[in-house]
């Protein structure tokens, strides 16, 4: 790759970085959430398991 097809990465201005950063929080916090379901799915179904 040549240098001239690189193009450069501007830095965002103090409105952009904030709300890149409330993004990307939420994205992690959606994993987050659905990582805790699946925990709790997991551990309900080893409960029931338990109990046959």
């Amino acid at each position: 790759m040549r240098f001239d097809e690189i193009a450069p990465i501007k830095p965002l201005n103090p409105e952009q970085a904030r709300l890149k950063s409330m993004k990307d929080r939420v994205k992690r916090d959606q994993e987050a959430l659905k990582a805790e379901r699946a925990r709790q799915k997991i551990k309900a179904a080893q409960s029931a398991l338990s109990k046959i």
